[in-house]
């Protein structure tokens, strides 16, 4: 019998193998690791550690972070390659192998621009250090609001993970909690940083239960992420909440929505669907029914396949598990026409997994609430909408792409505090770039700015 990859603890004085380990199984229920779980006293001796940890200097931080990101992306780490870590999260989580593979040339880029987009969230009046000959007129210096961060991480997708060493070149000291669901990646990352020269007081992974979880939001001075223990916490400043994205797109009059049905496809399909960018809903300015038509034509052609097969584009899911999505989707879409899907979405692969295929439904109402439910698949709701109707049914979303050309349309939206990005004209809502925010710059909820001056 092969012995399960074992996924310690990675504490404040290295690997800490519990005694209280859970199971990892793949998708068709197969034991694929055991993730070791930090008990609350432990927990708690680690966010002591972290705080009385000193960070390395600025330029150390960010050397380690380029060579970490490089052993991630290239090297083995924990006896397994980058193939094997790869082929491990797409059976464990279900994502498609190339968007797991798309997800880890990601992380290496972000590693290696991470300094210039800490730049981009610098407010450009404000220096990085009080020794800036500029502080001797008076300047703002950028500072820390804290010494030690707390991650909770999500499993839908790894590349969640690539915001977070933000934090580390900051100067924070970083606990991840990783999710049962996919601990692979952040246990690969931050044994990376270890072997790239963070010590082992500067950033840990401390898996726990929920009642430990506690212990690291007690332990640190700020917290982000979105499993339960976060979102009990939603109303703390302290507390940053990753909540659902509800990406859409609008397509108003005069648009040529056949030329841009790729890029539609793309922003509904991209990432096996799985990520909060991608479009839960399109918003069309007269008759929607054929732009559903025409999403479901060709979201009806993905292939069903076993996650880490070289074709496949669609998540997966235990049998069991897809199902129960299966009955909630249907019993939510009663009364909305279903153009793919509807008859059942849920397509068994024999091994104990389930692909979930693509499903549209036509709404009659963008403000139907239906059009705000944000699914693990590509699960899209086309809606009327009118301009009589204003912004409103566009509020509350991660990335709204826009195809139009009425500047007063594009105020409003760029104006509207709860809408997150704009994407005017034939852009997906999965792209990014340097130094564009994902929800805002992380940076901004790290930093803050202090009038300093010296003589």
């Amino acid at each position: 019998m092969t012995e399960l990859l074992q996924l310690d603890v990675l504490g404040p004085a290295g690997p800490y193998r519990s005694r209280r380990r859970v199971t990892v199984a793949d998708v068709s229920g197969q034991p694929a690791a055991e993730l070791s779980l930090a008990p609350t006293v432990y927990v708690d001796r680690a966010m002591s550690a972290l705080r009385r940890a000193s960070p390395l200097p600025l330029d150390e931080r960010i050397a380690a972070i380029t060579r970490a990101g490089r052993l991630f992306a290239t090297g083995t780490i924990n006896g397994q390659t980058v193939g094997e870590y790869e082929r491990a999260v797409s059976r464990v989580a279900g994502i498609p192998v190339q968007v797991v593979r798309a997800a880890t040339g990601t992380a290496l880029r972000r590693t290696e621009q991470l300094y210039t987009n800490l730049q981009h969230a610098r407010p450009s009046g404000a220096v990085g250090d009080w020794r800036d000959p500029l502080t001797r007129a008076g300047r703002a210096v950028w500072s820390r609001r804290g010494e030690v961060f707390a991650v909770h991480a999500a499993g839908n997708h790894p590349g969640t993970h690539t915001l977070w060493p933000e934090a580390l070149a900051l100067g924070y000291r970083v606990a991840v909690r990783p999710s049962r669901r996919e601990p692979f990646t952040p246990h690969r990352l931050v044994t990376a940083l270890r072997m790239a020269g963070f010590a082992d007081d500067h950033v840990m992974l401390l898996p726990t239960d929920h009642a430990a979880a506690e212990g690291l939001l007690r332990g640190a001075d700020l917290a982000y992420g979105s499993d339960e223990v976060i979102r009990q916490y939603a109303d703390d400043p302290f507390v940053l909440p990753l909540r659902p994205g509800r990406s859409k797109i609008l397509l108003t009059a005069g648009t040529d929505w056949p030329a841009q049905l790729d890029t539609v496809v793309s922003s509904i399909s991209h990432h096996g669907g799985t990520g909060c960018v991608n479009a839960t809903a399109v918003l069309v300015e007269g008759d929607p029914t054929p732009v559903a038509e025409a999403l479901a034509d060709r979201l009806a052609l993905l292939p069903s396949l076993p996650p880490e097969d070289e074709k496949a584009v669609l998540p997966v899911q235990p049998a069991v598990a897809a199902r129960a999505l299966e009955k909630f989707v249907r019993d939510r879409a009663a009364g909305a026409p279903a153009h793919l899907g509807g008859g059942g979405f849920v397509e068994e692969l024999g091994d104990g997994s389930a692909v979930l295929r693509p499903v549209v439904h036509r709404l009659e109402s963008p403000d139907d609430p239906r059009a705000d439910i944000e699914l693990p698949f590509p699960c899209v709701w086309v809606a009327p909408w009118s301009p009589e109707e204003g912004i409103a049914p566009l509020r509350d979303t991660l990335v709204l792409g826009v195809y139009t050309e009425d500047e007063r349309l594009v105020d409003a939206l760029v104006d509207e505090p709860s809408i997150a990005n704009v994407y005017v004209g034939d852009h997906p809502t999965h792209w990014t770039d340097t130094g564009i925010p994902h929800d805002g710059y992380l940076a901004h909820f790290l930093m803050r700015t202090k009038g300093f001056i010296r003589g």
